[in-house]
């Protein structure tokens, strides 16, 4: 990547297959109170599973972002977090994101081998977005309304599809003009995250790129936008309404699915992209 040595190129990697199926990146909660039990406690060994099952990228995050969820320090973080992105490099050379809204642990994971920084704050921080211009990594600018611990308070919205995107256009190009590429910046609407139901809808009907053409990320893994719209209350029995989410979005185009479950997303993207393409006959 130029200016920046001794980074890998991350560039194919943040747009879909040539064919239209979406990256995906395999969710490693490093936490005890993530809202799906079964991602809690994510470790080197779920990612090296999640890698042989097809991932293209794992994301590695010390920090529950559920709604209500209450703010973790940053030594407690780190502890959490680093080690796990450590073992994952000594074993794997797949691309690795920290998902943090904290400058110092992006620092640090970057520093333990993570590609790139995936920040659910958007970019409140400024001494993030000045790491992401100095490291000239990957980044991930993904919309949220208020905070975890109140996100879900109401939240309101004029038109949510021009606000969201409007904002992150906004951050987007504020990094571009600081000198960041704008081919390794990547926009996440950021479902659940300050949003009805309606919003969600919204926002799934479509996406702006803007005139720079920047990639995009959706995250709806077993959210409770799934429970909402089939009554599934349970996390693990949303995987269904979690693969139609996916389904929209090869439809639209979206070039990174961040999932909790690899080997059927990857399943589905393949039939999807085959039905389309067609089969020849032999």
């Amino acid at each position: 990547m130029a200016g920046s040595a001794g980074r890998r190129d991350c560039r194919k990697a943040l747009r879909a297959h040539s064919d239209g199926r979406p990256r995906l990146m395999a969710i490693i909660n490093c936490t005890p109170d993530s809202f799906h039990p079964a991602s809690r406690g994510g470790n080197v060994e779920m990612a090296l599973k999640m890698i042989q099952e097809g991932a293209d990228w794992v994301d590695v995050g010390g920090e529950s972002t559920r709604p209500g969820a209450d703010f973790v320090s940053i030594d407690e973080e780190l502890s959490r977090v680093i080690p796990v992105i450590e073992g994952i490099r000594a074993k794997s050379d797949i691309y690795i994101s920290i998902d943090t809204r904290n400058h110092e642990v992006a620092r640090a994971a970057l520093e333990a081998g993570a590609d790139m920084i995936n920040d659910v704050s958007g970019l409140r921080d400024p001494k993030m977005s000045a790491l992401v211009v100095e490291k000239d990594c990957p980044v991930c600018i993904m919309h949220m309304q208020g905070e975890p611990r109140d996100m879900q308070e109401k939240p309101r919205y004029e038109n949510v599809f021009e606000e969201v995107y409007s904002s992150l256009l906004k951050t987007a190009r504020q990094l571009v003009a600081a000198g960041h590429g704008s081919d390794t910046i990547i926009l996440d609407p950021g479902f659940g995250f300050g949003k009805t139901l309606q919003h969600n809808l919204n926002l799934m009907s479509s996406l702006e790129r803007g005139d720079e053409g920047f990639a995009i990320l959706w995250g709806a893994s077993r959210k409770s936008m799934i429970a909402s719209l089939t009554s599934r209350k349970v996390s693990g029995e949303r995987l269904a309404g979690t693969l139609a989410v996916a389904a929209q979005a090869q439809r639209l185009g979206v070039d990174i699915l961040r999932v909790h479950d690899v080997a059927e997303h990857l399943d589905l993207c393949k039939v999807l992209a085959t039905i389309e393409r067609g089969v020849e006959d032999d």
